[in-house]
């Protein structure tokens, strides 16, 4: 009579609790209970696991092998604890919506003052004049908007809103001003401002991964959802 016992590598045999590899949750290794934003409008403070992550209980599993959320022997996950990233057509609709809301009562009101002399078609000097026009006042626009609240109104018609990299504030002072800055102001460049533009709006299309735009890189903000 065989005295043979089971191998341990016999891939049917059930295995105890304590075989199997840990994936549970363990306080402060999770997204927050109300929201990922410290202080701000989704509630929440300060934790491990991210810039948005606030180490409340029932979010991703700790660190191991083969965990994407991090920790010791696995990779870290820069979305751990962030609400979604906001979908690209959103803000491009957004920027359509914020564009009209600038240009027609800005064009509207040049026109008034230039109808008698002035040929869209021919006149490239007051084309020009209108185009700095536009970019100026969108930049004012956007500026105050943003440090007021992280949202223009095509941003709140979206439901999106730009948030600080790093804390998920709403860029106040410099950060909101640098990026309207780097978005509006090289439209006034001729033609080297408008290939500008044309690479940074699309920049976001390949952007990993935070999906920014390079006026977003250089203000480090980024647009997330505020749909929960």
């Amino acid at each position: 009579m065989s005295t043979d016992q089971p191998q341990d590598d016999d891939p049917f045999r059930q295995k105890p609790p304590g075989d199997l590899p840990p994936y549970g949750h363990a306080p402060g290794n999770g997204p927050p209970a109300g929201g990922p934003y410290p202080g701000g409008q989704y509630g929440g403070g300060p934790g491990p696991g991210g810039p948005y992550d606030t180490g409340g209980p029932g979010g991703p599993p700790p660190g191991g092998p083969g965990n994407p959320y991090g920790g010791p022997g696995g990779a870290t996950d820069p979305l751990a604890g962030m609400p979604p990233l906001a979908n690209r057509f959103r803000r491009l609709v957004a920027r359509v919506i914020d564009f009209l809301i600038v240009s027609i009562p800005v064009g509207l009101v040049y026109s008034a003052f230039t109808w008698d002399h002035w040929d869209p078609y021919r006149d490239n000097t007051k084309n020009t004049g209108l185009t700095v026009l536009v970019a100026v006042v969108y930049f004012v626009y956007e500026g105050l908007m943003l440090t007021a609240r992280g949202q223009t109104v095509g941003k709140m018609a979206m439901q999106i809103r730009v948030a600080v990299l790093e804390n998920g504030a709403v860029p106040q002072n410099g950060p909101g001003w640098v990026r309207a800055a780097v978005y509006c102001l090289p439209w006034i460049v001729p033609c080297c401002g408008f290939v500008f533009w044309l690479i940074n709006v699309l920049w976001c299309t390949w952007d990993k991964p935070y999906q920014q735009c390079i006026h977003d890189k250089a203000a480090k903000t980024v647009v997330v959802s505020t749909v929960q």
